[in-house]
């Protein structure tokens, strides 16, 4: 049943030329990008997205979303007597995200034996960050300590690797084997190293057949995760540890020195941390610290390149909503052809960024080398595009609605707020184009699939040839490191095109290589050369 609208006789004037209330809404259904990127899933993993949608989209979802970022979690260092607790509480709306995410699978899908597990996750991630983007840290990192866990032997790896599994969100403070399931973070930033961690300083001493850490962790997100991915200094140098956040009957020696005053992403807590004497255990080769959590990172940057899609598409369909419902100067907003063309622009950009991403997914799903090395440079390529365009985006969206974008009543600032997050974390855009640079020049395999992805483009489009052999004349190799900035967005930029060759009606994916790789353009969003917008325009749904 509907509900009963807001009064708009109010005496002293009437409410008109405001949009309706959005209502619930159908994520999956309503975006045909993303029905058209997951076209191969099978109906199992269709029916599970879909039912994810459904859920994150009702009307009762978005409320929540604002009372949990209006609510941010509350640091409780000690309890009334002055006993010392180290607990975090939060607003009952993140752990309705929370149970909800948990019990769908975001963190547990690729690992369960069907096919298409990263796919459907990737996607998750793309749903879950339109509503309540933070929840989603520590089921992120969840997910990629799964994989982590994976290539780990023994009881310990495996009893973790079963608890994280697990699909049932249970947030209470006991150890491991008294939980219906678990989380778990990671803590490797310290402030004299940031993106450098061999230079981390925290120290690991062998105590019997476990280890203890000390030292300081300037940034450890999620820390009410049940345990934690940590990197120290050990005798044969910097190792990779599991730190259960509860003991058997106590607490470990983890104290939460202060939470971060952070500028979006609030419903989330994070944390610098104090390791005093910690309880540890060894993963991975002693000294092989950076080689052992690689693989978590590898799986972090997959979600940090899906969740800026995520949030282009809220506030893109925040502003065609909004447009499709408002006139100005005795028109409709969608009907004037100046506001057509930054609203197509702005679609463009969301249409590569998801197609890359959800491509890039896919390859994860893969078992062979091909997939592996592809998955490798994609991900990167794929990480800092999206992250790049999504605060032009994001921004563009609150200013198509004017001041009524710029206030709390609606989602816009919270994305604004968030749009920074992804392209900061697992590697801020120059680290990402120095370690794509090092992956062409150190990993044949990775050279030789992307060419082969550029070749199919190039069979399909005549415009992609044109676009590839002009990046080619310019960059006939590698280039120098302060052009790696150039460099990294072409290559992603035809990467994204020939997702979208992929995966959507031909004019759709040649508008975007026309606008992104051929023609001319302004630096601004609408800048671009004449084109047919309508089509582009069309798969935002109807008017949001």
């Amino acid at each position: 049943m509907a509900a009963i609208e807001g009064k708009a006789d109010l005496g002293t004037h009437r409410v008109e030329n405001q949009p309706p209330a959005r209502g619930d809404l159908d994520l999956v259904g309503g975006d045909q990008p993303l029905r058209d990127a997951l076209a191969g899933l099978d109906e199992e993993r269709s029916a599970e997205l879909a039912a994810y949608g459904l859920a994150l989209g009702r009307e009762e979802m978005r409320w929540a979303a604002r009372d949990a970022n209006r609510n941010p979690p509350e640091l409780l260092a000690y309890d009334r007597g002055g006993r010392r607790l180290d607990e975090l509480r939060f607003h009952p709306a993140y752990h309705l995200f929370m149970e909800l995410s948990v019990s769908a699978g975001y963190h547990a899908l690729p690992w369960e034996g069907q096919g298409g597990g990263h796919l459907a996750h990737a996607a998750m991630v793309y749903l879950a960050s339109q509503v309540e983007p933070g929840h989603c840290c520590p089921l992120t990192m969840t997910y990629a300590g799964i994989a982590a866990l994976s290539a780990q032997h023994g009881e310990v790896a495996q009893r973790w690797r079963k608890a994280l599994m697990s699909r049932r969100y249970d947030p209470s403070v006991r150890e491991l084997t008294q939980k219906a399931g678990a989380t778990l973070g990671m803590a490797l930033t310290e402030k004299q190293g940031g993106s450098d961690v061999r230079s981390n300083a925290t120290v690991a001493e062998p105590d019997g057949d476990v280890w203890r850490l000390t030292g300081h962790k300037w940034f450890c997100s999620a820390p009410m995760s049940d345990g934690f991915l940590t990197l120290a200094q050990g005798p044969e140098g910097l190792s990779c540890f599991l730190v259960p956040r509860w003991l058997e009957g106590g607490r470990n020696g983890i104290r939460i020195a202060r939470l971060k005053d952070k500028l979006g992403n609030r419903s989330n807590g994070s944390a610098e941390i104090e390791y005093e004497g910690a309880l540890a255990w060894p993963l991975g080769a002693p000294g092989e610290g950076v080689r052992t959590i690689i693989e978590m990172i590898h799986h972090t940057r997959l979600d940090t390149a899906m969740a800026p899609a995520g949030l282009m598409r809220a506030a893109l369909a925040e502003a065609h909503h909004w447009v499709s419902h408002r006139s100005a100067f005795q028109r409709r907003l969608i009907d004037q052809p100046l506001m057509r063309a930054v609203l197509a622009d702005l679609a463009l950009d969301l249409e590569g960024s998801l197609a890359l991403g959800l491509r890039v997914a896919g390859a994860f799903d893969g078992s062979g080398e091909a997939d592996r090395a592809f998955a490798r440079i994609g991900v990167a390529l794929a990480k800092y595009l999206s992250n790049k365009l999504c605060p032009v985006v994001v921004c563009e969206a609150m200013e198509i609605l004017g001041g009524a974008g710029y206030v709390e009543d609606g989602p816009l600032p919270m994305l604004y707020r968030e749009a920074p997050l992804n392209g900061i974390w697992e590697g801020s855009g120059n680290v990402i184009c120095l370690d794509v640079l090092r992956t062409l020049t150190r990993d044949p395999a990775a050279r030789e699939v992307l060419m082969a992805e550029f070749s199919a483009a190039s069979a399909a489009s005549g415009r992609f040839a044109s676009a590839l052999r002009e990046h080619q004349t310019r960059w006939p190799g590698l280039p120098e490191e302060a052009e790696a900035r150039a460099f990294v967005e072409r290559t992603a930029l035809l990467l994204a095109a020939s997702a979208l060759l992929r995966a959507v009606p031909a004019e759709i994916a040649e508008a975007f290589i026309d606008t992104r790789l051929l023609s001319p353009r302004g630096r601004t969003p609408g800048a671009i050369p004449a084109m047919d917008v309508g089509a582009v325009i069309d798969r935002l749904g109807p008017g949001g």
